[in-house]
């Protein structure tokens, strides 16, 4: 038992460390620190910082996940089980201190690993969503396009909306976007 617990700790202290440092300046002295155990501790469960940091993507991936589940429900349409779940996902991603500490460093260094693991992320939601479209395909809701590609459109169209929009524009409110998909997607740019 207290082997598991250990293993939680470090853990923790490795996804605070990463949150607070960024992946570039985060040490296994910084962890082992946080986590207030010797640095060889750690090495018993990771064998470097960067299994370390795979194991804490996996578990967010498993919690966005865990998220965007909670949302959809059989009962509702495509569309909007869509919004319930892009907008638990973007506001998981938003508020989540470690993910946001990542787009930073990404932002401001390039850290190579820390752009691989919002890509993973973002793979994660990809993949998730193409599963979802091909659901929706199948259920006749939506037109048979290629899921791959219409996931990846639904997310960079909801990301500019929530997120880029804002950076030079008053936000938009969630009904103001949802409408916008819904009448973009739904009609096109057709005026018939």
């Amino acid at each position: 038992m207290a082997v598991v617990d250990r293993r939680k700790q470090v853990i923790a202290a490795a996804e605070k460390s990463f949150a607070l440092f960024g992946y570039k300046a985060t040490t296994m002295d910084h962890v082992a620190k946080i986590a207030n155990v010797a640095k060889g501790t750690i090495y018993t469960f990771f064998t470097n910082k960067e299994e370390l940091f795979d194991e804490i993507l996996r578990s967010v991936i498993l919690e966005m996940k865990r998220i965007s589940e909670l949302e959809v429900r059989d009962d509702r349409p495509f569309f909007e089980n869509l919004y319930h779940s892009m907008d638990s996902l973007l506001e998981y991603r938003g508020e989540h201190e470690l993910l946001i500490k990542l787009f930073q460093e990404v932002r401001d260094f390039g850290t190579p690993q820390a752009r691989e693991g919002l890509e993973k992320i973002e793979s994660a939601i990809l993949n998730y969503l193409e599963k979802q479209v091909d659901r929706a395909a199948q259920r006749g809701e939506i037109q048979g396009l290629d899921p791959k590609v219409l996931s990846f459109v639904l997310l960079k169209l909801y990301i500019a909306l929530t997120s880029d929009w804002n950076k030079i524009h008053d936000p938009l409110s969630k009904d103001q976007i949802k409408e916008f998909i819904r009448r973009f997607l739904s009609g096109g740019l057709s005026p018939a």
